[in-house]
């Protein structure tokens, strides 16, 4: 499983041009699922990203968490993030997890990450999903779990 964590001042989600998801400032997390994914992945992931101490404090250091800064947090299913061009220019998808297998674990990941006391909104799964935001810093990073 893999998640591509932003710190961001805003982020809307659109979908056929409704708004379906928006916070004020916080993380927008980007999450992958791999073919044999679970529970256990999941679990890992959303309490790391609950406990990533990425926004700065009164010294302007890296120190504090999303639920320290009172921010919320935006989590979008991409199966993308498992696509692999090593070979030609078309990404191959196989290593991503089939939807009827990763929609439930995407909604365990998202229930998993409010469990750990952080509001979150939610993406469309499977939807032609239009996201604008702001990056903060730009301050990016990529968090893996395998077996």
């Amino acid at each position: 499983m893999r998640a591509v964590v932003q710190r961001v001042k805003y982020t809307k989600l659109e979908v056929d041009g409704e708004l379906i998801s928006e916070i004020p400032f916080g993380l927008t997390v980007f999450l992958g699922i791999k073919s044999g994914d679970s529970e256990k992945q999941a679990d890992f992931l959303m309490k790391k990203i609950s406990a990533l101490r990425i926004f700065e404090d009164e010294n302007g250091k890296m120190n504090l968490s999303v639920k320290d800064v009172g921010g919320e947090v935006l989590l979008v299913s991409q199966f993308t993030l498992y696509g692999d061009a090593n070979k030609g220019n078309r990404p191959s998808f196989t290593l991503a997890e089939r939807p009827e297998k990763a929609e439930p674990l995407y909604e365990y990941a998202l229930n998993a990450l409010r469990e750990q006391g952080v509001i979150v909104k939610k993406g469309v799964f499977g939807a032609d999903m239009k996201i604008s935001q702001l990056n903060d810093g730009p301050v990016t990073i990529l968090l893996e779990k395998e077996d």
